[in-house]
Order: structure tokens, then sequence, then C-alpha cells
């Protein structure tokens, strides 16, 4: 999967943004617990007072509480407070919020920091509980004694004539509009980091099958015979999918779940340290749980994609061979070869989704297992005074964030293996190089180019094969005249074409167009010199006018009809009202074979090359239309090379020069008549197929 990381760099900026995002979304995700815990210990249980410390004291109630604080202590605290007379100036202007301070004096706490409200509110919680009769002060924590002087506190609150409800629902509002302040704001960063993600992973997806795809294209027939057609397609759809589909997971859930347990587990110890065992217990039997589950399903995610491949090339033959499968009365024998692909791929999918599916009724036991677990130990401590309700409520938050941190990367555990085996099988074809590549400085063919095609002592080798299927084979076809090359079948024919355009590069020898070297040009330039049409006629999606057009978009409307009629497709086009715009289904298939050759062998003649080559092109085609057009042809290519490969000797009888293949070697080079004195292989080929008559 690091293969592809590079596909990643131009989307670091959205990722970092989506990071800070999940950054901001996990704080609000964390502060909810800890402002709950607030409204029930201080909204609720303490009526608002938010602390031991209060804003306002009697002055009688200030000197009561000083006999129980050390003398330094009080001394500090008279400091921090605001002596307010009664009927003084400064007690009319509190009588409103305070309406005591008319009839007695006051103390009015002044603006102090954090550090220093802490460092009294112990020494003011146990003063308040002793002047209000609390016994047993020491065994409280600092929580609970805080708690327990609030009550105190309020009730000097009441006495100086303040609003208790309104203290409250002050207290309860402020929390609780924080709460929804951070549910927006982890909302939005939710949705942005949603949109985030998702075009991130739309464009890694997008770039990876341009990358694919491109490559392909450079890729020779030698790498075609390395991947199938099928896996191809696989891996360009469905592989890619699965990392569109994983990436959008990873920066949503991967990032996120660290963030928001280890935030959890720092919260949940600075609520009650004493429970730590509960969450690691927890996490324990997760991590166990997550590890089974991992070596039990990634195994079969290895092979899962390669079932793929083979139900899809299981699809893609029955579809293209339905004629031929209907023919033979094998539909029975092609339904049971689907069926064990399509069986053996459900089986290893349903396997794997068995082991999720028991994954998650597990979790959800030791989620709610836990969750009995901190009520059972926190009510205990409740009862202690030890720990308040709101604490333990958010500590069973904050151990549920941890949990649900857990199964986020659980699911991730489970998609990544996967996810990693569509990455290896993206980054095998990214990483293949093609066998047929451009030279580092390549020639040039400049002006006057000559359309000359020489063979030099060629000989070639399918890769991996032990033998050379082509030995030491020379000649030269002139422009200007017809070269065809014969032989019987698995002579070595399409071989010898196949070189020419560099669809795969000699073994030995050199193979020259316009005296040089193919292998020292651009595979542009060279194939841009060279009208190829190949033995199975290929046609595209759309109509008759955009495939002509296919070899040269700016072809006049007069080019295209001219190239239709020396391909002798005239005709047929003319039968449709639709002409040129006839519609073309994919590959061809609502035309006939011997039509498809012709507009295969139009779509050549429209780009007017100097070099033609037609492999085995008029197989399709009735005698007549193929000596229709062999007679166009010479008309139209004039000044061209022009190579026919051909098992037809009716073919190729009056052409210029014809070269004999007979297993893989040149036996005979020559014209017609001379070769039939000649060359008993060609004249053994000609005698089975015309007679002596024709033969003349």
């Amino acid at each position: 999967m690091k293969h592809l990381m590079r596909y990643l760099k131009p989307y670091l900026g959205l990722i970092l943004a989506a990071i800070a995002l999940l950054f901001g979304q996990a704080n609000c995700d964390l502060a909810l617990p800890d402002y709950m815990s607030q409204i029930v210990n201080v909204g609720i249980q303490q009526g608002g007072v938010e602390g031991a410390v209060p804003s306002v004291v009697r002055a009688s109630t200030m000197g009561k509480l000083r006999l129980f604080m050390a003398e330094g202590m009080a001394r500090r605290i008279a400091g921090d407070y605001e002596l307010v007379q009664a009927g003084s100036e400064e007690s009319k202007k509190l009588e409103p919020k305070y309406p005591a301070s008319s009839k007695e004096d006051i103390y009015v706490l002044e603006n102090i920091d954090k550090a220093e409200r802490d460092a009294i509110e112990g020494e003011f919680a146990k003063a308040f509980l002793s002047v209000a009769g609390f016994e047993k002060i020491a065994a409280l924590g600092p929580s609970r004694t805080i708690q327990a002087a609030a009550g105190a506190i309020k009730a000097e609150y009441i006495a100086i004539g303040m609003d208790e409800a309104a203290l409250q629902r002050a207290y309860m509002l402020k929390i609780g509009g924080m709460m929804l302040l951070l549910t927006l704001l982890g909302a939005i960063a939710t949705v942005l980091v949603g949109f985030i993600s998702a075009r991130v992973a739309a464009g890694l997806a997008r770039d990876l099958r341009s990358a694919v795809f491109t490559k392909v294209e450079d890729f020779s027939l030698r790498e075609f015979d390395k991947f199938s057609t099928a896996s191809l397609i696989t891996r360009t759809n469905n592989d890619v999918m699965q990392l569109q589909t994983v990436v959008v997971m990873m920066i949503r859930m991967v990032f996120y779940a660290p963030i928001i347990g280890i935030g959890g587990v720092i919260r949940a110890l600075g609520k009650n340290s004493s429970m730590w065992w509960i969450i690691a217990l927890a996490v324990g039997l997760i991590s166990l749980l997550i590890a089974a589950v991992y070596n039990v399903a990634v195994p079969r995610f290895k092979i899962m994609q390669k079932l793929v491949d083979k139900l899809n090339l299981v699809s893609r033959e029955d579809l293209s061979g339905m004629m031929v499968i209907r023919a033979f009365n094998m539909q029975g024998r092609e339904e049971e070869r689907f069926d064990k692909a399509n069986k053996d791929l459900t089986g290893n999918m349903l396997f794997v989704n068995r082991v999720m599916v028991v994954m998650m009724p597990v979790m959800m036991l030791v989620m709610n297992g836990v969750s009995l677990l901190i009520i059972w130990i926190g009510a205990q401590q409740v009862a202690q005074s030890s720990m308040q309700v709101g604490d333990m409520m958010a500590f069973m938050q904050y151990a549920m964030q941890i949990f649900f941190a857990f199964i986020m990367m659980s699911m991730m555990f489970i998609m990544l293996p996967r996810a990693a085996v569509s990455a290896e099988r993206i980054a095998e074809v990214l990483d293949t190089e093609g066998s047929v590549l451009d030279p580092a400085v390549p020639i040039s063919f400049g002006q006057g180019f000559s359309g000359i095609v020489e063979f030099r002592n060629v000989s070639f080798r399918y890769p991996g094969a032990e033998e050379d299927v082509l030995h030491d084979i020379s000649f030269t076809a002139k422009p200007g005249q017809t070269t065809a090359i014969i032989g019987s079948t698995g002579s070595g024919k399409s071989s010898v074409v196949a070189l020419i355009p560099r669809f795969y590069d000699a073994s030995s020898g050199a193979v020259l167009v316009g005296g040089v070297d193919v292998r020292a040009l651009r595979q542009s330039e060279l194939r841009e010199k060279i009208g190829y049409v190949p033995q199975k006629a290929s046609l595209f999606s759309g109509t008759i006018d955009s495939n002509l057009r296919y070899a040269d978009e700016d072809s006049s409307q007069e080019a295209l009809v001219g190239a239709a009629r020396i391909a002798q497709a005239t005709e047929f086009i003319a039968e449709s009202a639709e002409g040129m715009q006839r519609a073309i289904s994919q590959g061809g298939g609502n035309v006939s074979g011997g039509q498809k050759q012709r507009l295969s062998i139009a779509r050549a003649l429209v780009k007017k090359p100097p070099v033609y080559i037609f492999d085995d092109s008029f197989s399709a085609l009735d005698f007549k239309t193929d000596s229709s057009l062999r007679r166009a042809l010479r008309e139209e290519t004039g000044d061209s090379t022009v190579i026919i490969v051909t098992q037809r000797v009716a073919t190729v009888k009056n052409a210029d020069q014809i070269v004999v293949l007979d297993e893989g070697r040149v036996v005979g080079v020559g014209r017609h008549e001379d070769l039939m004195e000649d060359c008993g292989t060609y004249r053994e080929i000609a005698t089975s197929q015309l007679s002596e008559e024709e033969l003349r």
C-alpha cells in the first residue's frame, strides 16, 4: 500500500485540515461528559452553586467561618473580599441583587484568579461545613466536601435574599448552552471531515484509475499476456473502489479513534483514577477479540480478489462467446462453471461476514458488562462520599467513548487487509515496466520519409517460451508495392507483422522502417506512419462515422465516404437510413464479421499512412468482395508500402512480392509464378486452394 502513497501527496493539505477538524471534533465530544457531570453535580445537586468560594457572604457569617480557619488563611481570605457596610452608597448599588445588603454588612468577592480560588476553596468548604454542624468532614473526598459546603453557601445566598431558582436556572442555561455549542461545533466538524474525506478518496480513486489506464495503454502484448483482461478490469474498478472506501474510513476513523481513545482515558482518569482497571480490562478484552478476528479473516481477504478476478473472467468469456455456447448446447456446462466461481466467492465472503457478525455482539456484551461494573463500583464510591454521581456518569461516558474508539479501530483492522491486497494488485500493474519502451534519445524520421520496411536476420521468441517462433527472417517491403506474407496456420505470419509497429520487439536482428531501426524511434512517431488492420476486427461503440474518424478526427466527410467506397462498405452503409450515423454497438456486435472487417479497413484508409499492414484482414470477405477491394486498394495506396498477411493464395496471387513462411522460417520470396516453380511449400498451399486454371 505504501507504493501508492505518492498519489495522496496532492491531497496532503486536505488530509491535514481533516486531522485538525478531527482534533476539534474530539475535543467537543470529550468535553460533553464533563459538562454533563457539572449539570448533575452543580446544577442539580448544588442548586447552581459552582464551588465552596461564595461570591458574597454576610459579615456575621464570615466571623463564624474565621473561627474554623487558620489565622494566616483567615487573613488571606479577608484580603480577597471587600467589606460593604449597610446603608453605604455601594450597598445601595448591590441592593437589587443582594437585598440583605441594606440591613447588614456583607463581604463581596473581588476578582481573583483560578489559582487563588483553588487555594482557599478547601478551607472555605470545611469552615462552612463546621459552621453548619457537619460531622466526619475529614472522611469526605475533596469533591464531596465542596458539594456538601455548597448547601451551606446556598443557604447563605438565600439569607442574603438572592433568587435561588434564578441562580440554578442561570447555571443550567450556561452549561447547557455550552453543551449545545460544542455539539454544534462537533457536528460542523463531522460534516467538513466527511466532505474532505470523500473528496480525497474520490480524487485518489480518479487518479489511480487514470494511472492504471495510462499504464495499460503503454503495455506491449507481452504485458497483456501477464495480466488477463478480466484481471485488469477488476484492478481498475473493484480494487480501486476498495481503496476509495478505506481512505474515507481511514481519514474519518483511523485519525479520530486514537484522539478520542487517548483523550477519553486521560479525562476518565481525571474523574476517578481508582477505576482505571475497568478501562484496562475492557481494552484488553477488545484487543484479544480484534486479534482473533484479524488472524481468522485476513487469509480469506488475500484470496477474495482473485476469486473476483475468476468470476469476472468467466462472466466475460460467457457473454462474449454466447453464440458458440448456444451452438454447442453448452449452456449447462457454462452455468456450472459460473455457479462454481460464484459460490467460491460467495462462500469466502460469507465466512468473513460471519466472523464480523460474531464480533459485534461480543463487543456489545463487553460494553454492557463494563457499564454495569462502573455503576456497581461507582455506586459504592458515591455511598462512601468519595465520588459524585455526575462524575460516575461522566466516567461511564468516557469509558463508552474509549470503547467505541476501539470498535472503530477494529473495523479498520477488518477493512485494511482487503484494501492492502487491492493496493498490492494495483501497485503490481503500476510498477510493471513495459518491455517495449521509447529510447532515452529517440531518432526522428525527418524529411523525405520513405515507407520501406526491412527485416534483417530477425528472430523472435515469445516471453517465457523455450524456442524461437521466428528464425532469421529477412526481406524488404518497398513503397508502391504489395508484399504478401503467406504460410500455413502457426507459421508465424502475424508474429512477423506484430514486430513492425513494436507490439513486440525482436529477440535478435533488426526491423527497419524508413531506414531506421524501430527500437530507435518513439512509438507514437512510428505508429503514426502505419495503418494497421488487425486479424480480429475491433470496433468501438458509437457510429460508423465516429469509428472511421478514429484514424483522423479532422477528416472530411468526402474522405470518409471515399475510404468506405474503397473498402467495399458503401453498399451496406447505404442500406441503413442513418447512413454514416448508423449506431455501432460495443465490439461491433450489430454488424457481421465481413462488415466489421470492411469498416476496419476503411478506418485505416482514412489515416492515409505511408505503410499499410493487413493482418489476415480479408478472411471474412467473399472472393468477389476480396477481389474488388484489392483492386481498389492498389489504385488508392499508390506510393504506400502494403503488407498483407493471408492464407488465401487468391488474395496474394498478384502481389509484387510474396514471402512464404514455414515453421517460422522464410522458405521462399518472389512473385507467384516464380514461387510455383521454386518453392514447394507455396506450391503445396496454392494447389490445395486453386485449380490449375486458376493458378495460371
